[in-house]
């Protein structure tokens, strides 16, 4: 079909206007949008996003973790062995995500570009260096430094790369840092409508960090771990002051249980703390949404007191090669957002949004987890390892991460 025929079939005629009105260059690339688009999985999800089904409680169960703080000094020593063992044999790989912008912070650029300023006697650092900091301590120890892969977005892949560029990859080996792309989704209007913005484009957005499994098949990440013999891969975020990407222990736990999957928890301040947390669903593990779980789910308690949902989800993953080659072959489930969004009318003028007008589209990462049986979990100390940025003020912010980090760093 043709674009035209696409559109009629679809019910996106009105985008026809714009070709019109586009000059030469910017309809031909609007026109080889409309023929890319996957208009069938389109109407899927816009029809989901206007009839979401609550989901049932009796189906969430407790999952089994390991409280890190628990463990005595020879459990927690073996379990580090296991892992250093693997660390030594470069056989260990780490992926930030990093598509993000820091926008939300007041900061023009992508997110891991966000300068900490710390106070002395350390210096400021970015977020990115933070994460660079951690992977040199581990790279003094062993003779192969870890392969460091970097997940942007379409908007802060040049940024994210020229930053690197200008700071020399903050001494760290070039020829083991790569960068890749996360995917994306076009924007719908409240009545399903493409959108389309002031350069004759339609408007786009990153489709969730779910997208992570399939763009390392896509851009030959995961056949480039396969070829450097790399068989455990952590995933984490980029705006965490105090993630750590090299917990030896959460992959010693992992491999020690038989699974394919860990992931690293905090305990929840509180039984109604606004944090997604790990769970079982149908018997399989995965994270469920706070806004997902009852109230009386929220405040039920083991036999000891511990909160039966009190796990909370930090973006600290990890996955064995074989894993991720698996979850690369399977369509995760998409959620929808009601998102602001600003576009140009048929007219040429552009709508600015006041109030959510659009839908986006979303994977989750965790939504990976349910294709396996059983996952590890290990309960670390809040204070040692997040300190999320996600705010400008207030709680999660530059401010609550700079104390938090500081504590750890200097013990005050």
């Amino acid at each position: 079909m043709n674009y035209k025929e696409i559109l009629e079939k679809y019910n996106q005629t009105h985008l026809l206007a714009y070709i019109e009105k586009a000059n030469d260059v910017q309809r031909k690339k609007l026109i080889n949008q409309i023929e890319n688009i996957d208009f069938e999985q389109l109407n899927r999800l816009y029809q989901k996003s206007k009839n979401a089904e609550p989901i049932s409680s009796s189906k969430i169960e407790h999952l089994h973790y390991v409280d890190e703080s628990k463990l005595n000094i020879r459990e927690m020593a073996e379990l580090a062995s296991v892992g250093e063992e693997v660390m030594k044999k470069g056989e260990y790989a780490v992926v930030t995500m990093a598509g993000g912008q820091g926008t939300r912070l007041g900061h023009a650029g992508p997110k891991g570009t966000f300068l900490l300023n710390l106070p002395e006697p350390l210096k400021p650092k970015y977020l990115f260096e933070i994460i660079c900091d951690n992977l040199k301590e581990i790279n003094k120890e062993h003779q192969t430094p870890i392969n460091w892969y970097i997940m942007t977005s379409t908007e802060n892949n040049q940024p994210t790369i020229d930053f690197f560029e200008k700071h020399n990859y903050f001494d760290y080996p070039k020829d083991h840092v790569k960068f890749f792309i996360q995917g994306n989704l076009p924007l719908l209007s409240e009545e399903g409508k493409l959108l389309v913005d002031q350069n004759y484009e339609i408007k786009f957005a990153a489709d969730g960090n779910g997208s992570i499994y399939k763009a390392m098949l896509r851009d030959g990440i995961l056949e480039d771990m396969k070829s450097k013999g790399i068989k455990w891969i952590f995933i984490g975020s980029v705006d965490n002051a105090l993630i750590n990407m090299t917990d030896r222990k959460l992959l010693g736990l992992t491999i020690t249980e038989n699974n394919q999957i860990g992931s690293k928890s905090v305990g929840k301040s509180n039984p109604h703390e606004p944090v997604g947390v790990f769970c079982k669903r149908d018997g399989k593990p995965g994270v469920i949404e706070y806004s997902e779980i009852s109230k009386e789910m929220a405040e039920s308690t083991d036999e000891n007191g511990e909160l039966l949902f009190g796990e909370s989800n930090i973006m600290a993953h990890l996955y064995s090669i074989e894993a991720l080659e698996k979850l690369s072959q399977i369509e995760l489930p998409y959620h929808s957002a009601h998102k602001k969004a600003n576009y140009m009318k048929e007219n040429g003028e552009m709508f600015v949004a006041t109030e959510p007008n659009a839908y986006k589209y979303e994977a989750f990462i965790f939504d990976g987890f349910g294709f396996f049986d059983n996952m590890s979990v290990l309960r670390v100390k809040r204070e040692e390892n997040f300190a999320p940025i996600k705010n400008k003020e207030g709680n999660d912010s530059p401010e609550t991460a700079i104390k938090l980090y500081t504590h750890y760093h200097l013990g005050k």
